[in-house]
C-alpha cells in the first residue's frame, strides 16, 4: 500500500512560514527528489495559491538549475486540491477533491487509486486533519535554522496524543534539518 507522507517546512519555534525560511540548490534538489518519489500532492487552498507561482517560472526560468528542474517536476506531479471556495483549478495538473478528505485518501492509498508511489501533503491544515484521522504514515518535517517569533504554529488543533518513531535525519549546508518520523503502531 502507498505511503502518505506529510512534508513541510517549519522554524525552530515550530511556525509554518514560508516566508521565514530561504530556499538553496540543496532544498529544491532535497524537494524535487521527494517529487520524483510520489503519484500526487494534496493541497488546500491556500497552499495551493501559493505553489501556483511554480508555472511562472517554467515559462520564464530563473536561469537556476535547481529551482527550474523543481518548477518542471512540481508542474507535472498531479496536485489534488481540497476547497471548499474555489470552483476550479488552473494548474492543467491539477484538479479539485471531489470527495472527503478521508475518502479521497483511501481512494488514493488503495488500489482503486492507481500508482505506486508515495502521496504527498504539502499543506499545514491538510497535515492537522490527516493527523486527526490517523492516516499519516510518516512525516518529513524540514526544520529551518531560524526563530519566526510568530505565524501558524505546525501542531495546533491536535485531537489526540500520537507517538512518534524518528527513522532518519537528513542535515542541510543552510543548518536545515529533516526529520523523518513513523507514527508507533498500537
Amino acid at each position: 500500500m502507498r505511503k502518505l507522507i506529510g512534508a513541510i517546512n517549519m522554524t525552530l519555534d515550530g511556525f509554518c512560514d514560508h516566508t521565514a525560511v530561504v530556499p538553496d540548490d540543496d532544498l529544491h534538489q532535497h524537494y524535487a527528489d521527494l517529487l520524483r518519489n510520489a503519484d500526487a500532492i494534496l493541497y488546500g487552498r491556500i497552499t495551493y495559491e501559493l505553489m501556483e507561482y511554480w508555472p511562472t517560472v517554467i515559462k520564464n526560468p530563473t536561469g537556476n538549475r535547481s529551482m527550474d528542474e523543481f518548477a518542471a517536476i512540481m508542474d507535472r506531479i498531479p496536485k489534488i486540491v481540497f476547497s471548499r471556495t474555489l470552483k476550479s483549478v488552473e494548474w492543467e495538473s491539477a484538479r479539485l477533491a471531489t470527495r472527503g478528505l478521508k475518502e479521497e485518501v483511501s481512494a488514493l492509498k488503495g488500489a482503486a487509486g492507481g500508482g505506486s508511489k508515495n502521496i504527498l501533503v504539502g499543506s499545514r491544515s491538510l497535515i492537522i486533519a490527516l493527523l486527526n484521522l490517523h492516516l499519516i504514515d510518516e512525516f518529513q518535517l524540514m526544520v529551518h535554522p531560524v526563530i519566526a517569533g510568530s505565524g501558524l504554529p505546525l501542531f495546533n488543533n491536535i485531537n489526540d496524543r500520537t507517538m512518534f518513531t524518528l527513522v532518519k535525519t537528513k542535515t542541510f549546508g543552510s543548518g536545515a534539518i529533516t526529520l523523518y518520523y513513523e507514527p508507533v503502531k498500537e
